[in-house]
């Protein structure tokens, strides 16, 4: 039988090994924290390789992700689909071991990590939607959802910003199935963080005390290279149901290096062949690079226990399933991903209603409206706001929020934390169970930007809400009021976006939304009202392609005017006059770009066929996206400057949103 050390051993010699070969990646976290690894996988960890995606397993994240060896030698030794030679290929290309851990890359990894603090907050998500989950489903002696997220962080997540914000929401929700363990080792890429000699410390933070300060459970001063003291912690931690726990372990980064441990020249560079055979030496493993012998294999093998574990909870299952048919029947659709059966036929119903009354109302409003609508039908939703629900109006008629006390409710108080709730909704996605969509305005995405970059780059399906869309904001002023925000949203790719032109688009966009499951949505908001637009049955069925004609002329058009939100109006009604001169102009409503960009060639050529380079973009926005649809002949009304303080009336006047400048900008290209 293998000692703790031995096995703990296997994952520093693959993290060098690994690293040697690719000459690049991170050895010194997964040889430090090798020790903490071990007692947690062997110990605590319930999993099961042969089935990564077992509904109650524990979650583990390695939020310090540049230390991507480490969750690679745990998935690979424990006995995942994850071979030797995908180790040996680690950073290269179309490899399952890229040098980050990327989800849907190798099987057991939880969430794309790399950018410091989002892993720490993807589990907090993940903690988040395993409490809700349970204050939903579990029933008096039958806790069928009933598992532990882990995540492993470094001093760079403490710095970031967004640990704190997750953190603390985390305290507050007493998020008691989350046990943090922190590499307190004392090393970033610059040097020790609470500095040496002549160089300064930048991470001076009382760590233990600022997570008192959450509302956490603290264990200070653990030595992360004793395995009973590492285990007696993580003990201790999951004892605590009422809050969720930090272990502070200090460890020496690149333990084991003779020459590199303790240094930041073992943080962010391969050891080097000298090196790496010194360690081997100092380690005493005496196999060949890649080489694990096989009674190492079977200390850290988790299949049997793994299969037993699954296999025990399905007999808890089929009990609960025998007396709460309906709930069994429930939490399996959810957590499989799959939308109610009547949600096609109701939803459609829904939109029809919405068509039949032809409001004028704000997008916002609408919005609201679709989430009345659509709510009823979806108990996975989980919404919330960044401390601004009474102007995204997110709360609905049969919202009920997540207390600490009482986690069966369907909506979350964020407070004001537009990245923390960004990344903390792609952690609620990635455990399943839930489609979450959180909101706040339009301007302050930017804020949440790398979460929603890291949401379209994992396909993940969490929904983005903003509203006070743009100029029309008002009197606010530029600091609030989004320019360049649409735009750059349309450029990450795979983000759906949409910005609906009234509440008919509104209910669309979020049925779009709410059905996309291989990426997230942006639904993009007025504050002001927006009129109804009159359409046929088959321009409502064709919404949902994007880009549609919604007003056209006889024959071939003179011109093109394409718009979207507000602008749509703007847009008709310059048609209109238009029209009163002689001229024939089609209008195009374009809610989403991309969405529109993927339908087939014959399709785009119906709605902007190539013979018409007479065209006009109306959105107030920055311009630069416009100019793919309108060409070199065409022009754009848009934003390219700041805006004002204002009342919304006078700011679009000011910025020639006006149905003259339309009419001047058509006759312009004619």
């Amino acid at each position: 039988m293998s000692s703790r050390k031995e096995l703990a051993n296997a994952i520093r010699a693959l993290s060098m090994d690994a690293v040697q070969k690719a000459k690049s990646g991170h050895p010194g976290a997964p040889m430090g924290m090798a020790d903490i690894a071990e007692v947690l996988w062997s110990d605590f960890m319930q999993h099961n390789p042969a089935n990564p995606a077992w509904a109650d397993r524990d979650r583990f994240v390695l939020s310090n992700g540049h230390g991507s060896m480490l969750v690679y030698s745990l998935l690979h030794l424990t006995g995942y689909a994850l071979g030797i030679e995908d180790l040996k290929a680690f950073r290269q290309l179309h490899s399952k071991t890229p040098g980050h851990p990327e989800y849907g890359y190798a099987p057991g990894v939880e969430t794309t990590t790399g950018p410091l603090g989002q892993g720490i907050t993807n589990a907090v998500g993940m903690a988040l939607a395993e409490k809700v989950l349970a204050g939903q489903f579990n029933k008096p002696g039958h806790d069928v959802v009933d598992h532990n997220t882990y995540v492993f962080l470094g001093d760079g997540c403490l710095m970031e910003g967004i640990s704190h914000e997750a953190c603390s929401l985390a305290g507050a929700l007493g998020l008691g199935k989350l046990v943090a363990i922190y590499d307190d080792n004392n090393i970033s890429i610059d040097g020790e963080v609470r500095g040496h000699g002549d160089t300064p410390g930048w991470f001076l933070d009382d760590t233990p005390k600022r997570f008192e300060a959450y509302g956490w459970h603290v264990i200070p001063k653990v030595d992360g290279h004793d395995p009973e003291a590492v285990k007696a912690a993580i003990e201790t931690a999951r004892a605590v149901g009422d809050k969720p726990s930090i272990i502070c372990c200090q460890t020496i980064i690149g333990y084991g290096s003779p020459n590199k441990q303790g240094k930041e020249e073992c943080h962010g560079a391969a050891l080097g062949d000298d090196e790496v055979a010194l360690t081997r030496e100092a380690l005493g493993w005496s196999h060949a690079p890649f080489e694990i012998p096989e009674d190492v294999y079977a200390g850290w093998s988790a299949k049997e226990r793994g299969a037993k574990a699954e296999a025990d909870w399905d007999e808890r299952f089929a009990a609960y399933a025998a007396e709460y048919p309906a709930e069994a029947a429930e939490l399996k659709r959810r957590m499989a991903g799959d939308l109610p059966a009547n949600w096609a036929g109701e939803a459609d119903a829904f939109i029809a209603a919405v068509v039949e009354k032809a409001e004028t109302i704000a997008s916002r409003k609408a919005s609201q409206n679709a989430l009345n609508g659509f709510g009823p039908l979806l108990p996975e939703l989980l919404g919330g706001s960044a401390d601004l629900a009474g102007s995204n109006l997110t709360i609905w008629k049969g919202c009920k929020g997540v207390a600490r006390d009482d986690a069966s409710g369907n909506y979350v108080y964020y407070g004001v934390r537009e990245f923390g709730m960004s990344a903390i909704m792609n952690g609620v996605t990635l455990h399943g169970g839930f489609i979450p969509y959180g909101a706040t305005f339009l301007m302050f995405s930017e804020y949440a930007r790398n979460a929603l970059r890291m949401a379209a780059l994992m396909k993940v399906q969490s929904i983005f809400v903003y509203t006070h869309d743009s100029i029309g904001l008002g009197e606010d002023g530029p600091t609030h009021q989004p320019v360049e925000q649409i735009p750059t949203l349309r450029m990450i790719p795979n983000m759906s976006v949409w910005r609906p032109c009234d509440a008919v688009e509104s209910a669309v966009s979020w049925k779009c939304a709410v059905e996309r499951k291989d990426g997230p949505s942006c639904l993009i908001f007025s504050r002001q009202n927006l009129a109804h637009m009159e359409r046929s049955a088959n321009q409502i069925a064709d919404i949902a392609r994007g880009g549609y004609v919604l007003r056209d002329c006889d024959g071939t058009p003179d011109a093109i005017v394409i718009a979207t939100g507000s602008e749509v109006e703007l847009a008709v009604k310059a048609a209109e006059a238009l029209g009163a001169n002689g001229k024939a102009i089609r209008v195009v409503s374009m809610p989403s770009t991309d969405a529109f960009d993927a339908q087939d060639d014959d399709y785009k050529e119906s709605v902007l066929p190539k013979a018409v380079t007479a065209r006009v973009a109306v959105e107030a926005a920055v311009t630069a996206g416009w100019w793919k649809y309108v060409g070199s002949n065409g022009a754009v009304v848009g934003v390219d400057r700041f805006g004002e303080s204002a009342p919304a009336g006078e700011l679009f006047k000011e910025f020639g949103f006006t149905v003259d400048n339309v009419v001047a900008a058509v006759n312009g290209v004619l």
